[in-house]
């Protein structure tokens, strides 16, 4: 006669071991994502060694050393991509006027390089650290941050055109819509961080305007991982593009 098997019942697991459980179960997950950071990390300053000669001389170890947009002898550079910055070093003029929408070293520079910049900051703080630095050929705005507002208008209400409108600080496509009208007939736009989905609406306006660009990719100052400057311009503008 075949005897029925029985089976074993488990008990069920109690609050604490399932608490247990969901902790190891998180714990695990944790270690997952920081070896993920970790071996990115990795990868990311892997190409920076492959590019070091490059790198050295663009002076990209002297910028991440002092965290500020510098070149290898420690000269106040824009934040742009370094291909973007060789373009526009070999093609602006010292009689070209500059609005900037987003201030830094790059107002420094823009400074050197042509012969009069406005500047536009909303970050009071920075404003003022800034502001004691800056070549005699800047004015330098000081304007609340409001989306739409008095910020995003800063350029109109400026007397002359600009040969150069710089898109590089906040509330960016209402900028760009605000102050299209201030270009001179020859003037370029310059747009950072254009890699940036959020910005479409400000690219497809400059499109339906007849704005052509030149996308430039690659490494800049600071960060390990590239991004995009982007050059808006029409035909017979003042870069000779």
């Amino acid at each position: 006669m075949i005897q029925p098997q029985t089976r074993n019942h488990q008990p069920a697991p109690t609050k604490t071991q399932k608490s247990i459980a969901l902790f190891n179960m998180k714990e695990t997950l944790v270690g997952i994502v920081r070896k993920f950071v970790f071996f990115s990390k990795i990868h990311a300053v892997s190409k920076l060694v492959k590019n070091k000669n490059y790198l050295a001389d663009e002076g990209w170890f002297e910028s991440f050393r002092k965290q500020m947009p510098v070149d290898k002898y420690g000269q106040a550079i824009p934040w742009y991509t370094y291909t973007a910055i060789r373009f526009l070093a070999a093609r602006v003029g010292s009689n070209m006027n500059v609005f900037e929408f987003g201030s830094g070293n790059s107002t420094i520079w823009w400074g050197r390089h042509t012969l009069k910049v406005v500047s536009c900051e909303h970050n009071e703080q920075w404003y003022r650290v800034l502001k004691l630095q800056l070549p005699e050929n800047v004015e330098y705005l000081y304007c609340q941050l409001e989306p739409g507002g008095e910020y995003s208008k800063a350029a109109n209400r400026q007397k002359e055109k600009f040969h150069i409108i710089i898109i590089d600080g906040r509330d960016r496509v209402n900028c760009l819509k605000n102050s299209l009208s201030q270009l001179t007939e020859d003037g370029v736009v310059i747009w950072d961080n254009s890699d940036r989905k959020k910005y479409q609406e400000g690219f497809d306006y400059l499109a339906i305007n007849n704005f052509k660009k030149i996308d430039f990719y690659g490494f800049g100052p600071i960060n390990s991982v590239g991004w995009c400057t982007t050059i808006f311009y029409k035909t017979n503008n003042c870069l000779g593009i």
